[in-house]
């Protein structure tokens, strides 16, 4: 295994929290950067537009942009990735992680010829070994709120060799109840990353929900 690759899946596992970045303006995303620094965070998801409102090199920019700016403070991936055309867009940009969300071969082994960190979305059992089988590194089992924790404690009995990451629906309150069904990990979308706080320029607020997060995780070790 690649060291740098085998480095960022032990942080994913220590750290537990990627924060997902969808939708927010090229002049709002290096203080939001800052603010999600501030609050603790140390992995960030920039994703891609599936319905073609962004174009794919514009968030490949944006990828470069904050993993210039970040450079030994945080490690940026991308979300929503679709095809192999991202995946490389990705590693060029200095990406260092790929999130899906779903279950593509295709972009899961690109990804780990490219020495990046795979994760894509799944939701069934089959779903989740066939993402296995095909070299994914985690899983993010997605929507996990919807199917609830009774479903994903029924799910990690027999699949308890996989490393499986919540998406959807998680909060400070109910992070443990995750963590003590299997959950080795979340991504946190706009529970943290909130619009409202973004437009009108309150960064403060955001790293301090951020906190919270990362204060939730910290107390279930």
């Amino acid at each position: 295994m690649n060291d740098m690759r085998n480095r960022l899946i032990e942080m994913i596992e220590a750290e537990r929290l990627i924060v997902i970045v969808r939708g927010v303006g090229q002049d709002q995303l290096l203080p939001l950067a800052e603010a999600l620094y501030d609050g603790g965070v140390r992995l960030m998801e920039i994703t891609y537009a599936a319905d073609g409102t962004i174009a794919d090199e514009t968030v490949a920019e944006q990828i470069a942009m904050l993993a210039s700016h970040m450079t030994g403070r945080m490690t940026v991936g991308a979300g929503t990735v679709l095809t192999e055309k991202q995946v490389q867009l990705t590693s060029d940009a200095g990406g260092r992680f790929i999130i899906s969300p779903d279950v593509f071969p295709d972009v899961i082994r690109k990804t780990r010829a490219l020495d990046m960190v795979s994760i894509p979305g799944a939701l069934t059992p089959t779903e989740i070994q066939r993402a296995v089988r095909a070299g994914a590194d985690f899983v993010k089992l997605f929507p996990a709120s919807t199917f609830g924790t009774d479903y994903i404690r029924a799910i990690t009995a027999p699949l308890s060799h996989v490393r499986l990451l919540a998406v959807g629906g998680i909060t400070p309150d109910n992070l443990g109840t995750y963590r003590s069904v299997g959950i080795r990990g979340f991504g946190i979308g706009g529970g943290i990353v909130q619009k409202s706080l973004i437009d009108a320029g309150d960064y403060t607020a955001i790293a301090a929900i951020a906190k919270q997060y990362r204060d939730a995780i910290s107390a279930k070790e």
